[in-house]
């Protein structure tokens, strides 16, 4: 699967190496281009996975605000929930085309 943002691919792996949690596809972080990833201070915490870092995409002067977020240090309990460690892996918003 490729995630792609105004023609550039953010993150490609195969789904067998992806994660699927709430409707939402997780890459694994090796899996994404860091380079367009800005750290954002948006501040959430989901009430079963923990705080959620948000990043937005920037490239050529554009940038795609809160388009991908992933959970640095999720809790025990929900990756018992979720049956692997999801920590580090990354999904993206709708502005992002999954293919």
């Amino acid at each position: 699967m490729k995630a792609l943002w105004r023609d550039r691919v953010v993150a490609e792996a195969p789904e067998d190496e992806l994660l699927r949690i709430d409707g939402a596809w997780y890459f694994p972080p090796s899996r994404v281009d860091r380079d367009l990833l800005l750290a954002s201070p948006t501040p959430y915490t989901c009430s079963w996975r923990g705080e959620i870092q948000y990043y937005s995409l920037t490239a050529d002067g554009e940038t795609e605000r809160d388009a991908a977020w992933c959970y640095p240090s999720m809790p025990p309990e929900a990756i018992e929930r979720i049956g692997t460690d999801a920590r580090q892996y990354i999904a993206f918003s709708p502005a992002v085309t999954l293919l």
